[in-house]
C-alpha cells in the first residue's frame, strides 16, 4: 500500500513558477514509477509527466517547461513549473504505479488527492 500527498498548489500569474511536492508513504514506494497528472474542468485527466527510477518522461506540452524529479531517500517526488500559462490550470495528482505505459492512468495503482494549480493572465 502507497499513501500519496500532494501539496505545492496555489494562484499564480502567467509566466510564474511553482514547485509542487507529492510524498510517498509505504515500504516500497521508492521502487514505483511516480507520475503526475492533470484534470481541468469539463476535461479528462491527462498525463503530465513520469519519472521511473531516475529516467523522466513529459508530455508533449509541458517538455521545456516543466521537470519531474524524486529523491529517493526522502519518498518525494517534484514537479517543477516554469513559464505557466492559464491553460496549465487544473487539479494536479501525483499517482505511483509499477508496470504499463506511463502515460496512462490505469498504469497507476495509487492517487494522491490531488492540488490545485490556478494560472491567471
Amino acid at each position: 500500500q502507497v499513501q500519496l500527498v500532494e501539496s505545492g498548489g496555489g494562484l499564480v500569474r502567467a509566466g510564474d513558477s511553482l514547485r509542487l511536492s507529492c510524498a510517498a508513504s509505504g515500504r516500497t514506494a521508492s521502487t514505483y514509477a511516480m507520475g503526475w497528472f492533470r484534470q481541468a474542468p469539463g476535461k479528462e485527466r491527462e498525463f503530465v509527466a513520469a519519472i521511473t527510477w531516475s529516467d523522466p518522461y513529459y508530455a508533449d506540452s509541458v517538455k521545456g517547461r516543466f521537470t519531474i524529479s524524486r529523491d529517493n531517500a526522502k519518498n518525494t517526488v517534484y514537479l517543477q513549473m516554469i513559464s505557466l500559462s492559464p491553460e496549465d490550470t487544473a487539479v494536479y495528482y501525483c499517482a505511483a504505479g509499477r508496470t504499463g505505459r506511463l502515460d496512462r492512468p490505469t498504469t497507476y495503482a495509487y492517487w494522491g488527492q490531488g492540488t490545485q494549480v490556478t494560472v491567471s493572465s
